[in-house]
């Protein structure tokens, strides 16, 4: 009575030791240690008239090798992690052109170009140390966003976990030892859904207003000055697209001049008998669409009241000079006093403002600064930038490189302080005078701290449109910041239109695993069976005796030798 339990227990840890380890012998066979996991991000993929452009896969599931692989590799399913600072643009160019087959790429970044990066931001004096490696990721940003990658591309950041991992596949290819099925090595997997389209992009246009002061006497409407920028981006990697200078000093310059011109505008003895338009509008990328839906959905009345328009785009990174991008030739009286006012107190401030004039052309479609939207509906307008020509389509829009590291506070100060006291010599008609009405030290003057914040905000806040939701919390904010300094804001929303299509899955996580060899598996599963074996005959004996066990290796007898 007392055996039967006892032996049930037994064959019970029998079983349980058997399903344990051949759990381990499964775990074993592939995978021999997880060794990290990473934040990676995907180079965008996008349609751009039906032909498609970036990287068209997501899920990865290779081993990976570095730069040091023999000439003669077969690189089909292998995933090469390239960080920027030993980037072969040449190799780069090579692959891409010939389309030679890949597994995936991974490149790594410098942390300076990350937005969590806090170490040298914002300094006054460019570092000269590290402008080849902006100028290597600008070119490798624009090859990659330019070409149709039938593999998975990601991007990520260095860190000692990843260096570590970098430098033993180094090692590896040095030897003449690729990972592989047969030698192990590192596999690199990503887990991620097939990229979808994103259907009718929103748009969302965010619009604030400070009333004039109408005296009883003036029966018509107010003249209005449009203060504009647009706020969103578009850069190789979504996730990353900050644009802290194209265009988040923009937004920090147009927050803080309503900031500044509410402080004047809430006191009736210095309002001034000007509307004030703020516009943040979206869409900048894309020929500045969301510009373009906006202007048309103002009424006649509006759009015939504005004496001109000021559109703000990168300046947040110069040192000596501005320009002013108009379409109007210079002689045109709104023109010349538009120059006028912004090189004068520019000279004030001790630098230079020049004029740069280009024609627009009607029947095409491309819109190279934002004041052009604005010439096609002959609005007078301008742009004030740091940058002396017009940059391609998609070139410049707050990618990669374009991060906090490289802009300074102070400069988006002088900017807004050009601005803020250029619209004033207008509006209050002090032209020719050098009357400074937001002097420093008094109440009236450029805020650098709120600068500051704004600006570190946008520059943690990727912003490619088609990957804002509607009510987005950036958007949101952005309308609240406006309620704070002006008397009524509206949003207007719309679809992003055009000749763009846009697929999700900007983001994943890179799991790395350190890949034992089959020779290692064979050796792993031969000592792992012997042990089953031993533990196997061990139990037998113990519990059923030795004759049991070798019965379970004896031959059946035949149904003849039982039926006689």
């Amino acid at each position: 009575m007392v055996m039967a339990p006892r032996k049930h227990r037994e064959r019970e840890m029998l079983f349980d030791s058997v399903i344990a380890l051949v759990f381990i012998l499964v775990a074993c066979v592939d995978l021999c240690d997880g060794a990290t996991v990473v934040d990676v991000y995907r180079l965008i993929q996008y349609d751009m008239s039906g032909v498609p452009f970036g990287s068209r896969l997501a899920s990865l599931n290779h081993h990976a090798a570095s730069l040091h692989f023999s000439p003669h590799t077969d690189l089909s399913r292998t995933v090469l992690l390239i960080p920027l600072r030993e980037l072969n643009m040449s190799f780069v160019k090579e692959y891409i052109a010939e389309s030679k087959p890949l597994g995936g790429l991974i490149f790594l970044l410098p942390r300076l170009f990350s937005f969590e990066n806090k170490d040298g931001k914002g300094s006054n004096n460019r570092d000269v140390s590290t402008e080849p490696l902006r100028n290597v990721l600008a070119e490798l940003e624009q090859i990659l966003i330019h070409a149709n990658l039938p593999y998975p591309v990601y991007f990520a950041f260095e860190d000692d976990n990843i260096d570590a991992v970098l430098a033993d596949i180094k090692k590896n290819d040095v030897t003449g030892q690729p990972a592989t099925a047969t030698t192990g090595g590192y596999k690199f997997v990503v887990s991620a859904a097939e990229p979808r389209k994103v259907v009718s992009p929103p748009i969302t246009n965010i619009q604030g207003w400070l009333a004039g002061l109408k005296t009883d006497d003036d029966a018509h409407q107010l003249p209005t000055i449009a203060i504009v920028a647009s706020y969103d981006t578009f850069g190789a990697a979504p996730a990353l697209s900050v644009g802290s200078d194209s265009n988040g000093s923009g937004i920090v310059a147009l927050l803080e001049v309503a900031r500044l011109f509410s402080l004047l505008y809430s006191n009736p003895k210095t309002r001034g008998q000007y509307n004030l338009l703020f516009g943040l509008t979206s869409g900048g990328p894309y020929n500045y669409n969301g510009t373009r839906k906006w202007l048309r959905s103002f009424d006649q009345r509006l759009r015939e009241s504005i004496d001109y328009a000021i559109c703000l785009d990168s300046i947040g990174s110069w040192e000596n000079e501005l320009w002013i991008h108009v379409s109007k030739p210079p002689e045109n009286a709104f023109i010349k006093k538009i120059v006028e006012d912004f090189s004068s107190v520019a000279e004030e401030l001790g630098f230079k403002v020049n004029l740069k004039h280009k024609k627009i052309n009607i029947s095409n479609p491309r819109v190279a600064w934002e004041h052009e939207q604005f010439s096609r509906l002959r609005v007078t307008a301008a742009t004030l930038s740091e940058l002396s020509t017009a940059p391609e389509l998609l070139e410049k829009a707050g990618g990669l490189v374009d991060s906090r590291h490289f802009v300074n506070e102070a400069t988006i100060v002088r900017s807004v302080k050009l601005i803020a006291e250029s619209l004033a010599r207008h509006i209050y008609g002090h032209q020719g005078k050098n009357i400074q009405i937001f002097a420093e030290n008094t109440n009236l003057a450029v805020n650098p701290s709120y600068v500051r914040s704004w600006l570190d905000v946008l520059s943690q806040t990727p912003r490619v449109a088609p990957f804002l939701s509607k009510d987005d919390p950036f958007v949101m904010a952005l309308k609240k910041e406006l309620e704070d300094h002006t008397d009524e804001v509206n949003l207007h929303r719309d679809v992003l239109e055009g000749v763009f299509t846009f697929y999700d899955s900007t983001r994943a996580k890179l799991n790395i695993y350190q890949v034992a060899s089959v020779t290692f598996d064979l050796l792993l599963l031969l000592v792992l069976g012997s042990y089953l074996i031993v533990l196997f005959s061990f139990l037998v004996i113990t519990t059923r005796g030795l004759d049991d066990l070798i019965s379970l290796f004896r031959r059946p007898p035949s149904r003849k030798v039982k039926t006689a």
